[in-house]
């Protein structure tokens, strides 16, 4: 998912073009808007976190662009492409590293497992919308 930021500073393109450049195969994608409440219940696994407040403010903030991605091993592959959560600490050329503005507003999100990724694919995106 490319998050607000990114999206709101025209890096959708880019993002894009890298995912697909690193072989990946857009399956379903689509631009939108989360209410606080929707983010809420995306991030739902964060509730108790001190920051999960800010999470949903900062989701609800301005458009995302969920994404459904295919390629073997995509979910290793992906968080190798997208890089650290911190910019800073990102390797060079990884998106966050390319797009991020911090921490908070790292660019886009990308599932942690094959199990969230589905479950993540699932809350954005019906059956029909994937083909």
């Amino acid at each position: 998912m490319i998050k607000p930021d990114a999206v709101s500073a025209g890096n959708t393109g880019a993002i894009t073009k890298m995912i697909e450049e690193a072989g990946f195969r857009i399956v379903a994608m689509k631009k939108t808007h989360l209410t606080k409440e929707r983010a809420g219940q995306f991030y739902a696994i964060h509730k108790e976190r001190p920051f999960y407040n800010d999470l949903c403010t900062y989701m609800s903030s301005g458009p995302i662009v969920p994404m459904i991605l295919e390629k073997e091993n995509a979910v290793e592959d992906f968080r190798k492409l997208i890089g650290s959560t911190d910019p800073q600490k990102a390797a060079p050329g990884t998106i966050r590293n390319l797009f991020a503005k911090s921490i908070e507003a790292n660019a886009i999100h990308g599932s942690d497992s094959d199990a969230n990724a589905e479950i993540e694919g699932n809350f954005f995106f019906s059956r029909l919308e994937q083909y």
